[in-house]
């Protein structure tokens, strides 16, 4: 018997350490508390002696816990014995050891232990309607960004497996260089009105930071960690891939870079465990997990799970193939730069965005466009989509409100002409450097030109391709590209080649070139951009020589497109005037935001971003695109431009509807001018007053 006490106490001693302190802190003070009473009863002074026991130990504890109560024990040092005055004091020094000072060290140390296990997620968290982010990535932070502009209250919890200091401190820089931008556009909108009105203005736009973000770490597919989240109650599940960069050495890195392009097992065990948990009968109705694909092994095992998961409806998986959708955005941007803009807001929780209503049933299309139109002026209506959550209808307005919004029709006998046979003239595109999107954005232009290119039978695309000869051999030249008519081997430190290979693509086409900059997101951490950066002071060079040379030269002509990784570059590429600097990684995170909030907008991205197939005949195109079409070409009696006179958005919208044919309408969503100013229609376009120019460009929502 005692044997197995012994091994008991071990045992428990072992498995709870914290908890056998305490009670060896309440034994021995016990004995101590004791064996001291006992002593001062027998050596106390006849007026303690006679109130007994209990007596003594009330004594003994108050001595313990103020030194000062000794008083009422020896009352007169001089008659008091030595033996109880060495008691008394043997007591209260003991008491101070191991009581008071083990007290508090317990309670302090159990205090730091609870605030580290809360925050390495070792404490469950009881929670509900909340978004919570597993892993974390150059995408991330903009995730949380782009949340601060819903301005609504929102849990956000970010489950990561280490540095999760490092990914508060990032959250934090993030959203407070938000904040300041946000405040410093304000107070510069309202600079020049009077005090109460730029008050009241301010109160207004002022962008609140309504984010509660709790970061934990814990691995991403660990069932307790993701109960502990509680992952079955969330609203929003986003997982993303892991950065490779800098977690390596460079060959390391290069190694596991290699590996995931041929696919993600990680990424497949954790969606795998996150949608057991949320088809579960208990967990919440209606989750969204949003999940990154970045290659096609991956992409299939996770069209699988779909498949599986679809009979249980109670969550709803979104793949987001990040390379493709970069891909079809950076192609879209090289043919159209002005593209960027008008993305860069209506695919953001601000302004301008796209919005959805259920559509009752198949109906006439077109009609219900027309109805809509005739009394409603704060949402331009795009298409009607079936998707996996039923028909909606899609819109271009400041709020889902303004989508219903009705008012009293009134008529305008405003009219215009569109050019029917109106087509896009073919462009010259000049690519510097590489990304692991590279075979993306090529495909990218693959769809655009198998939509674009049979129409006349002229070549719309020709590309010269400047890279280092590492990557055109991995590309293979792009020799299955026929309308790469060149690839140049070259070295970043060779500026002399490089700028007469852009000089020579310049010159020796007509119309006018872009030139797409590509950041290698496949670089260590501290290289990310630095490529890409050098190439742009590259580019600039060449415009302003050819500026000095003939001061008519058509800047316009060269659009220069710069992608970039890290967000905290954009002031310095912008510090050298270039209008269209990507920050692919951002496109990618408003798009998962707006997803996460609204599910439905996913096929309609995927339509947008789509071209249709080389197959489809001209008179039979089903998708819908962005386009952004020159004035004097589009409104066009075929011979002439007919720029028409200054109107409202809402004559305009209506006007080119009904002029463009029924097979291919053309919505109207605003327009662009020289010099980078884009205008998109959005709150009462009965007040926005318009006034082209044959320089100005429409932006165009239709089939071709």
């Amino acid at each position: 018997m005692r044997k197995k006490w012994k091994e008991w106490i071990r045992v428990f001693i072992v498995k709870k350490p914290a908890r056998a302190i305490l009670i060896a802190i309440l034994i021995l003070n016990v004995v101590l508390f004791g064996l001291a009473a006992m002593i001062i009863s027998a050596l106390a002074p006849t007026s303690i002696e006679h109130r007994g026991f209990w007596a003594s130990l009330y004594y003994t504890m108050s001595m313990i816990l103020d030194a000062g109560c000794i008083q009422y024990v020896i009352e007169d040092i001089g008659e008091a014995s030595v033996a109880l005055i060495i008691v008394c004091m043997a007591t209260v020094l003991l008491g101070m050891i191991t009581f008071t000072g083990a007290v508090i060290g317990y309670v302090t140390n159990t205090i730091s232990n609870f605030i580290e296990n809360s925050k390495s997620g070792m404490r469950a968290l009881k929670i509900s309607d909340h978004t919570i982010i597993l892993n974390w990535n150059s995408r991330a932070s903009e995730i949380v960004n782009d949340l601060l502009y819903t301005q609504q209250r929102e849990v956000i919890v970010v489950l990561v497996s280490d540095n999760a200091d490092d990914v508060e401190l990032e959250i934090e820089e993030r959203i407070g260089a938000t904040l300041k931008a946000e405040m410093k556009k304000i107070v510069d909108e309202s600079a020049g009105m009077p005090f109460f009105k730029r008050i009241q203005y301010k109160r207004k736009h002022y962008v609140r930071n309504r984010l509660k973000i709790i970061v934990r770490e814990g691995e991403t597919y660990s069932t307790k960690q993701l109960n502990d989240i509680s992952i079955s109650q969330a609203k929003t599940v986003i997982l993303l891939t892991k950065d490779v960069q800098n977690s390596l050495c460079q060959y390391g890195n290069m190694e596991r870079r290699e590996s995931l392009e041929k696919g993600n097992a990680n990424t497949i065990k954790t969606l795998v465990q996150v949608a057991q948990m949320t088809a579960d009968e208990s967990s919440a109705d209606n989750q969204i997990i949003i999940v990154e694909v970045e290659d096609d092994w991956t992409a299939k095992l996770v069209n699988k799970i779909i498949e599986h998961k679809k009979n249980k409806q109670k969550c709803t998986i979104v793949p987001v193939m990040v390379n493709k959708v970069l891909g079809q955005i950076l192609s879209q941007f090289s043919i159209m730069p002005e593209l960027n803009t008008v993305y860069s807001e209506l695919f953001s929780n601000r302004g301008a965005e796209f919005f959805f209503l259920p559509y009752p049933q198949q109906k006439d299309i077109d009609s219900d466009m027309k109805d809509f139109m005739s009394t409603r002026y704060d949402a331009i209506p795009l298409n009607v989509l079936e998707t996996d959550s039923g028909t909606h209808a899609y819109f271009v307005a400041n709020n889902q409100d303004d989508c219903e919004i009705q008012h009293e029709a009134y008529h305008s006998d405003f009219k215009v002409t569109v050019n029917h046979n109106y087509q896009l003239a073919p462009r010259n595109i000049v690519i510097i450097g590489h990304n692991s999107k590279s075979r993306d954005i090529m495909n990218g232009f693959n769809a655009f030109r198998s939509e674009h290119n049979k129409i006349e039978g002229e070549e719309i695309l020709n590309i010269t391709v400047i890279d280092d000869q590492k990557s055109l051999e991995k590309n293979d030249y792009y020799k299955e590209y026929s309308y790469v008519t060149r690839c140049v081997p070259v070295d970043v430190y060779d500026m002399e080649t490089i700028s007469g290979e852009i000089n020579q693509a310049i010159d020796s086409h007509t119309g006018d070139t872009s030139i797409l900059i590509l950041s290698d997101d496949t670089a260590m951490t501290e290289d990310i951009d630095s490529a890409a950066l050098t190439y742009l002071i590259y580019v600039q060079d060449i415009i302003k020589e050819r500026l000095d040379k003939d001061p008519n030269f058509d800047v316009e002509s060269v659009d220069v497109i710069v992608e970039i990784l890290n967000p905290k570059n954009y002031d310095v590429v912008h510090n050298y005037s270039v209008n269209n600097v990507v920050i692919s990684n951002r496109y990618i995170s408003k798009m998962v935001t707006q997803v996460g909030r609204k599910q439905a907008l996913y096929e309609f991205y995927s339509d947008i971003l789509t071209y249709d197939d080389e197959n489809t005949p001209e008179d039979e195109y089903t998708s819908k695109e962005l386009y952004i079409k020159e004035v004097s070409r589009f409104l066009n009696d075929g011979s002439h431009p007919m720029i028409p006179k200054e109107c409202s958005a809402a004559e305009l919208i209506r006007a080119v509807y009904e002029a463009s044919p029924k097979k291919n309408r053309a919505v109207v969503l605003g327009y662009t001018s020289p010099g980078g100013k884009t205008v998109i229609f959005s709150g009462d376009q009965r007040n926005i007053r318009v006034k082209l120019t044959e320089k100005d460009k429409l932006i165009i929502f239709s089939n071709h």
